[in-house]
């Protein structure tokens, strides 16, 4: 896939079709490579700078997931996973290498007893021409460049990678992907509406009524603000570290204690070190209260919060149709 193909992947309700898959010659690839930046110079713009400018394999899309996902606290604990020698750098060998692991981990949970289409797979998502038993000394020959390759170890494949550089590239992916689904609703605006925040919350989640959530912001919120940039970015900091929360959490439900907005903050600030703002906190609670008692229950929150928290890893859900018309429907039976 190209970098505009992996913002679509993650930022849209359902992938793009793709009719014809399209072969590059190895004169081709390093064409396209020659705008990929140094790390050195990454930015929360690369992949829409590139646009159709790169190639992502399939196993660095599965590792790009996994970045949209970590708490800023795991970033340290990811590169110690690639320095394998310890030496505070991440060679182009020993990326390659944990992405191998990357690969198998999946390849365990495909369907067994097609071992013939497997080893096709292998061969069109990863360039591998030989056996998935390579000494990882040889690694580097068997797999073509890519636009993360480039990125991290420079053209020649030389380049080593610092933890600074790669904390600033997990850093950047996870706001562009952010400023986009923002940028999408915001209209040119410094703030996107609640009930817009509700809908993106709710992407990617097994939710079948969201109606129900949708409803509570549009009757319930009395001042309607809207939501700036950095409350969402706060808030999906928060959601990324949703496991120490849910703990958090479970220790109100453990002595019986209903979570009012200051419990809830208490707990975000405690689990994570994050200060969310009492707006934000209040258009939290009118989404997620469906039992319109002010309080909030593990329920629900955290059980939709983690399908949330999944982006990508889960299957798409069909798009509403005529949903404006659902809408103003449900609006004017409302008014009577």
């Amino acid at each position: 896939m190209t970098p505009h193909d992996f913002i679509l992947a993650v930022t849209t309700d359902e992938p793009k079709r793709v009719n014809q898959w399209r072969s590059l010659s190895k004169q081709e690839l390093n064409e396209m490579l020659k705008e990929t930046p140094p790390a050195w110079k990454g930015s929360s713009k690369l992949f829409r700078n590139l646009k159709e400018k790169g190639v992502i394999s399939y196993t660095e899309y599965l590792f790009l997931l996994c970045i949209l996902t970590k708490p800023h606290a795991g970033f340290k604990i990811a590169f110690n996973m690639f320095d394998t020698d310890g030496n505070e750098m991440v060679d182009k060998k020993e990326f390659l290498v944990l992405q191998e692991i990357f690969r198998k981990k999946n390849e365990r949970r495909e369907a067994k007893g097609d071992e013939d289409k497997r080893a096709l797979l292998r061969v069109q998502l990863y360039g591998l021409h030989a056996s998935p038993n390579n000494r990882a000394d040889d690694i580097t020959n068997l797999v073509s460049d890519t636009t993360l390759l480039v990125h991290f170890f420079g053209k020649k494949g030389k380049a080593e990678l610092n933890f600074e550089d790669f904390y600033r590239f997990m850093d950047n992916l996870q706001t562009e992907v952010l400023e986009i689904e923002f940028l999408s609703y915001s209209n040119g605006m410094n703030t996107i509406s609640e009930e817009d925040f509700a809908r993106i919350l709710l992407r990617y989640t097994n939710v079948e009524n969201t109606a129900v959530f949708l409803d509570n912001v549009r009757y319930n919120m009395i001042e309607e603000k809207g939501i700036t940039f950095d409350e969402f970015r706060s808030f999906f900091q928060f959601l990324n570290n949703l496991e120490d929360f849910a703990i958090a959490l479970n220790m109100y439900n453990f002595a019986s204690r209903s979570i009012g907005q200051d419990e809830f903050k208490r707990a975000v600030y405690v689990a994570t070190g994050l200060k969310l703002s009492p707006h934000l906190v209040n258009t939290i609670f009118k989404i997620f209260d469906v039992d319109k008692d002010d309080q909030l229950s593990y329920k629900e929150f955290i059980g939709i919060m983690k399908d949330r928290l999944q982006r990508g890893f889960r299957g798409y859900k069909t798009l509403q149709r005529y949903p404006t018309f659902k809408s103003c429907l449900k609006k004017e039976l409302h008014s009577r």
